[in-house]
């Protein structure tokens, strides 16, 4: 097992992508720090009835003493902080529109989540990385950053806002062995996604599909071998990367 002795803190962990890499963290020896806005009993349950072993905590990204909090809480209770995935952010529930018609509250709330929270969490925890050594930060962006998603220029930015992130902390930790990588998947098949899509999610999934080089949809175990690599000391030399996942559709 590649991660044994490492404590992984997961934002965004309740369920879809987040509870997905919790599992695969903690088959791999990983203690699990599962933080959400949301309950994360059912994550805690998944990865305990693997043997593994995770803890749950509440969070708000969006807020500097709630993050902290977070990563106190995962120091007190397994001594360190190894790994950083920072996967909370709004997707599902956006309601998209014209550029020009986009709602403003939701705007802001989208930034303030989805770039704020990455570097709010970030800053959390890092001190707690370089007590011990080192670490991993993955910020999960997305392929809408490169593609140039229509109809959701709320969450393109925000997500072409977390690469550059990416490569900015890259440069500013790596005196710290601190690595921070990025992954850009396609639309995975999450209840995220289908809440997306909505109706035309079906036709979302085929258009999707035909488009890549690997003409099907992707789904959570294909992302998270990604994951797991970018977290293990397998990618020791890798940093300030964006890993696209995305069956080929599109090259950096």
């Amino acid at each position: 097992m590649q991660l044994v002795g490492k404590v992984a803190v997961i934002t965004g962990a309740a369920r879809g992508l987040g509870r997905a890499y919790a599992e695969a963290l903690a088959a791999e020896g990983a203690a699990i720090v599962a933080a959400d806005l949301n309950d994360c009993n059912d994550t805690v349950a998944a990865v305990e009835l693997r043997n593994g072993r995770a803890i749950s905590t509440t969070v708000d990204v969006s807020d500097t003493a709630s993050c902290e909090a977070m990563a106190s809480f995962a120091k007190d209770t397994f001594g360190r902080v190894d790994v950083l995935i920072n996967n909370a952010a709004l997707y599902a529930g956006l309601k998209g529109a014209r550029f020009e018609h986009l709602d403003e509250a939701q705007w802001d709330r989208v930034m303030q989540v989805n770039i704020k929270g990455t570097w709010l969490a970030s800053r959390a925890v890092v001190d707690h990385m370089r007590e011990s050594g080192g670490g991993s930060i993955i910020n999960i962006a997305s392929l809408a950053a490169v593609f140039g998603l229509p109809y959701g220029l709320d969450y393109v930015a925000s997500k072409a806002a977390v690469i550059g992130m990416t490569r900015g902390m890259a440069r500013e930790l790596g005196p710290d062995h601190i690595r921070v990588n990025a992954v850009a998947p396609s639309a995975v098949m999450t209840e995220g996604t289908e809440e997306f899509f909505g109706e035309k999610f079906e036709k979302a999934k085929s258009v999707i599909a035909s488009n890549q080089l690997i003409p099907r949809n992707l789904e959570t175990e294909d992302l998270t071998g990604t994951i797991v690599y970018l977290a293990s000391d397998s990618s020791r030399f890798v940093t300030g990367q964006t890993h696209m996942v995305d069956g080929g559709s599109w090259f950096l």
